[in-house]
């Protein structure tokens, strides 16, 4: 019980900032219109609701989120999702978009400027700790966990790092640590990562999360902006400086992520590829997924639309409505398709005779009668013509669509559009 007072009074002494700005290029067309924190996830969900909902279940009611690329969809995502924040209970969620606070000129230059830009705003609030976060990953975890080593190690930072083998650690920023967890070199994507102490064959890799005081980071953030010869970046510049300098602690998230049921490995995911973002879709619909949605100690918060339960018409031979193996949200219509291992976001209307395989279709995509779709992620709004076959010659595929090295076939209106010309 003493812990869980701390670790609540801790919470109510932060705030959570979350980096929301980022395009994530490497997702192609699927952010032309929105930023990667606002881009779809699991059926009812944005990929920014992890980060907030993880700061939601942990206590923290302060909550600041910078944006920048084609922000309109991830703040209209926010007013209707997350507009529940109540000032008079010493809660608020504040949207800060790039506004060219400081000078006339400059946007947000890096992820370290997002804040200080912003400082004027956060030192009006009464926040101890600033937890930094970016709104681009997807898991589940307790920050409070984080925040109590944070305080109990006496750190100039606290950087969240998740556990990988070291053979996938050569794409990540590695922390290499002494046995009591202090970060004593900072590595980007380093060609031999160092090991953990006393696990061999496996590296620390920043989450790209961090834990301040507020007195320690707007001191470091001020002396930053002053400095000429910088790129303004948490991962670029702050953290490795308190490396050389300071001192930095690493926390490792198995420590403090949230398991549910059956789970007995951490989840974490870059959903930052074509590739990564179908497959982390599609393993939903494992039998037991490795992560657990339906876990109410620990929900997910989101915009949830209103919508009708989905229907599911037509049973006779070659025109049934059938889903197997397969998650399918409010507002669809199955009428007479035939789904096996796909995820269908609200709104979805597959039509009689179509025939859909590890599919991911974002809200309001309408399947034409008797099309034949593998392997492929359809973009919101898409009107698929009837008849349309894609997944079965990869070489025809690629010349109508975007289709990855590993065969992940993304489609988009303005790809169906080019059909018809």
């Amino acid at each position: 019980m003493t812990r869980l007072i701390r670790a609540n009074e801790l919470s109510r002494q932060t705030m959570a900032f979350v980096l929301a700005g980022g395009r994530g290029s490497r997702l192609k067309e699927l952010t032309d219109r929105r930023a990667k924190p606002a881009v779809y996830f699991g059926g009812k969900t944005r990929i920014i609701d992890f980060a907030l909902s993880n700061a939601m279940n942990s206590g923290i009611r302060r909550i600041g989120v910078a944006t920048q690329y084609k922000a309109h969809s991830l703040i209209r995502h926010l007013h209707r999702g997350w507009g529940f924040f109540r000032e008079e209970r010493n809660e608020s969620m504040d949207i800060l978009p790039a506004s060219q606070r400081v000078t006339e000129r400059d946007w947000y230059l890096g992820t370290a400027d997002a804040v200080t830009q912003n400082i004027d705003i956060i030192q009006d609030l009464p926040v101890k700790y600033m937890l930094i976060l970016a709104g681009d990953h997807i898991y589940k975890q307790d920050y409070s966990v984080m925040l109590e080593q944070h305080v109990n190690s006496g750190a100039d930072v606290t950087v969240g790092c998740v556990e990988v083998p070291v053979a996938e650690a050569t794409g990540y920023g590695v922390m290499d640590v002494d046995a009591n967890d202090k970060i004593i070199d900072f590595v980007e994507k380093p060609a031999d990562p160092p090991e953990m102490p006393g696990r061999p064959g496996w590296a620390l890799a920043s989450m790209g999360i961090y834990v301040f005081s507020t007195e320690v980071l707007f001191d470091l953030l001020r002396d930053d902006a002053a400095r000429p010869d910088t790129e303004h970046d948490f991962g670029k510049d702050i953290i490795p400086r308190l490396v050389r300098e300071g001192r930095a602690m690493a926390h490792a998230f198995s420590k403090s992520c949230v398991l549910s049921g059956d789970q007995t490995q951490p989840y974490w995911r870059d959903v930052g590829t074509v590739d990564a973002f179908w497959k982390a879709n599609l393993d939903l619909t494992d039998f037991e997924p490795e992560l657990d949605l339906y876990d109410q100690n620990w929900p997910i918060w989101s915009y949830s639309e209103i919508s009708p339960p989905a229907k599911f018409v037509h049973n006779e031979d070659g025109r049934r409505g059938m889903a197997v193996n397969s998650l399918v949200s409010g507002g669809c219509v199955v009428s007479g398709a035939k789904l096996d291992r796909c995820l269908l976001f609200t709104g979805v209307r597959a039509n009689s005779y179509s025939e859909l395989n590890n599919v991911v279709a974002l809200p309001y995509v309408d399947i034409g009668r008797g099309a034949q779709l593998s392997n492929a992620v359809v973009d919101r709004g898409v009107q698929i013509p009837r008849g349309l076959v894609v997944g079965d010659d990869p070489e025809d595929d690629k010349k109508r669509f975007r289709v990855t090295d590993d065969g992940t076939c993304l489609i988009t209106q303005p790809m169906i559009d080019a059909l018809e010309t």
